[in-house]
């Protein structure tokens, strides 16, 4: 069994700050779906969590994604397999795509000015434009 969930070989998130819940499936699935807690529902404290680094917290609790609430709890429901197991896998396996998210840095952007071939163009397509709606208009009696 899985003692914790390795996202980078620096980053290890032991289970004990991971809460793992085994409830009732949604949808179809026969009799089995009303007797057999299958379904997974994991939540992990990252605003809290001593394993994450402070700029992956900072970036993940500044992700908009549904699943993380406002008190920086993430929660994730796995209930695609029959399999608790499997489930339960699926589950810490999102989890650990969700911090690999944060992980990266997104490259700071540099701006550009626009070519002097690009603004030309851009003024050409504004003249005919132009012109194509002038040629629209009512035609006076002159």
């Amino acid at each position: 069994m899985v003692e914790a969930v390795t996202v980078t070989d620096r980053i290890r998130i032991p289970l004990t700050e991971i809460e793992l819940e085994a409830v009732r499936a949604q949808g179809r699935g026969g009799q089995n779906v009303n007797k057999v807690a299958s379904a997974i529902h994991l939540r992990f404290d990252a605003a809290n969590s001593a394993s994450l680094p402070d700029p992956v917290r900072e970036r993940l609790l500044a992700m908009r994604d549904k699943r993380i609430t406002a008190d920086g709890i993430v929660v994730i429901k796995a209930q695609q397999s029959r399999s608790q197991a499997r489930n339960r896998d699926a589950a810490l396996d999102r989890l650990r795509q969700l911090i690999l998210l944060a992980v990266r840095t997104r490259k700071p952007r540099v701006a550009t000015r626009p070519s002097r071939a690009s603004r030309e163009k851009r003024k050409k397509d504004k003249r005919l434009r132009g012109k194509l709606k002038r040629s629209r208009s009512r035609v006076s009696d002159d």
